[in-house]
């Protein structure tokens, strides 16, 4: 019988991980940014604090609070981003640490999206005129590498009882596929995937593999290629418009793309739903100047509890049709991304409201 399923994007970055902290001051933490965030216009909503103040998502007591809240608000999984980059690990113990830690950890599945970008190492970001994405912070494989990757992960994490299977498939999603695609080539990428799919299977196990916002050019080949479905990260904002994005405006453009990308994949789409998008945290004030671009711009505005409530109703809606036959999967963006302006814990405005959201909108469309 097939499952309906929701699941949260983790962002692991709240906790000490010497490789990435040496990249800034003593005693830095990404909740600097956080705390320090201030309004930047009339009715900026800055800064947006957390009801459970700094944590350290690495101690296992810490995160068995995370657990508890996300099993009794309806939140079946976590996704964790997950950096590798030919061998070398950042951000991971908030998943090995803290939740694997936990006394409570059977409550909650985890499952992995290939971070196959690395951590950002000047924050908040000072200058208009850099690249959005630094060249240094690109991770290139091949197929002896994803081969490796698999077989780490496999090794590690698919084998905990825990780790988040979809139609009898490990969950994997690669954050970046248009990166991955591109610089492997589809014909590598399809050999890649292959060994990997073979790897496990001599283990008995399967592959689910997700791909993340593919571009039009890939989008007809990713069947071929080996990917098992196709789903989103944060798709709501439109990061060429406007500075200010009205939360409903474009929450209602989303929704007649969802079909769009499982036509032009031949795969099925998952939404993913975000609570909102600001990430002006990791950038420095630049006054009356607006660089439009990542981390100034966009900024989604009028995002309520209510309003993402109605959003993923929508898209359990859309899951809840006929053209689905197998295991459904909602994603929201995202449990804890704070200096980017989406997450569902709880914060001290709203409390507990974007988790009883999740809950309402859960229960009002039958999963």
């Amino acid at each position: 019988m097939a499952k309906n399923f929701i699941a949260a994007y983790y962002y692991p970055g709240w906790h000490h991980c010497p490789i990435r902290d040496a990249s800034f001051p003593g005693g830095w933490s990404e909740w600097d940014l956080v705390y320090r965030a201030q309004p930047r216009f009339d009715g900026h909503n800055l800064p947006l604090l957390p009801l459970w103040g700094r944590e350290d998502e690495s101690d296992p007591a810490v995160f068995a609070r995370k657990i508890d809240a996300a099993h009794l608000f309806g939140i079946d999984a976590f996704v964790f981003a997950f950096y590798w980059s030919r061998g070398r690990r950042l951000l991971e113990s908030a998943l090995k640490k803290g939740l694997l830690g936990s006394t409570n950890r059977q409550k909650i599945r985890f499952a992995l999206m290939w971070a196959n970008r690395m951590p950002r190492r000047v924050m908040p970001v000072k200058n208009s005129a850099a690249a959005v994405i630094d060249p240094s912070r690109l991770v290139y494989t091949d197929p002896a590498d994803f081969l490796e990757f698999v077989a780490t992960i496999a090794d590690e994490y698919f084998t905990c009882p825990e780790y988040f299977e979809l139609n009898g498939g490990k969950y994997l999603s690669i954050f970046d596929t248009a990166f991955f695609l591109k610089q492997l080539e589809p014909e590598n990428a399809r050999l890649a995937i292959t060994r990997a799919r073979d790897f496990l299977a001599a283990r008995n196990m399967r592959l689910h593999l997700a791909a993340i916002d593919p571009i039009p050019e890939h989008r007809q080949h990713l069947k071929a290629i080996g990917f098992d479905s196709v789903t989103h990260y944060v798709f709501l904002p439109d990061w060429k418009g406007p500075l200010l994005q009205d939360y409903n405006e474009y929450a209602k453009k989303r929704q007649p793309q969802w079909q769009q990308f499982s036509s032009e994949t031949g795969l099925e789409y998952f939404p993913s739903v975000a609570t909102g998008w600001d990430a002006n945290p990791r950038g420095s004030d630049h006054g009356r100047e607006k660089p439009g671009k990542y981390p100034w711009s966009p900024i989604i505005v009028n995002r309520s509890p209510k309003n993402f409530g109605e959003f993923l109703g929508s898209a359990l809606n859309f899951l809840n049709t006929g053209y689905y036959h197998q295991d459904r999967l909602c994603m929201i963006a995202s449990w804890n991304e704070w200096s980017e302006g989406h997450y569902l814990e709880p914060d001290e405005k709203e409390k507990f409201a974007w988790l009883e959201s999740v809950r309402n909108a859960r229960s009002a469309c039958g999963y």
